[in-house]
């Protein structure tokens, strides 16, 4: 398998500075900064990336596990929050929360469900994130 990789550049200080990430193929760029991080401001963040992460690699998995399972989806759609917090530690991600709509001809709520979960644990990027975080599903039928 290939090893994937991606770079960030960041120029002076915490507060004041700011940064550009990559994806390693540039098929991701943006910039990033404090604000961006921790406040509202432009451009992206860690997190935000984490989450673009996790809702790709879960929509891919929950794909595969409904077309094993007999039911091809027209398309599955799923947004993921990712939680920074702080706490006395300092700052971490405490949560995720995936929300997905799957457009799945003839399946059934239980059986989507049940896929569903199934892909939430078993996606790579849910099992690299779930012994820190704790991960949430909503799943709903289109």
């Amino acid at each position: 398998m290939p090893i994937r990789s991606s770079s960030a550049r960041w120029e002076g200080n915490l507060t004041e500075g700011s940064g550009t990430v990559k994806t390693g193929k540039g098929g991701l760029q943006g910039a990033y900064s404090f604000k961006s991080r921790f406040e509202e401001g432009e451009g992206t963040n860690p997190e935000e990336l984490i989450a673009a992460a996790h809702a790709g690699c879960f929509s891919m998995a929950f794909s595969k596990g409904l077309a094993d399972a007999g039911f091809t989806p027209t398309s599955v759609e799923t947004v993921a929050k990712v939680h920074l917090d702080k706490t006395d530690a300092g700052f971490g991600v405490s949560r995720i929360d995936l929300e997905t709509v799957g457009d799945v001809p003839g399946i059934d709520d239980a059986k989507f469900q049940e896929l569903a979960t199934a892909a939430k644990e078993n996606c790579p990027i849910s099992r690299l994130l779930s012994p820190g975080a704790a991960i949430s599903l909503v799943a709903k039928l289109a």
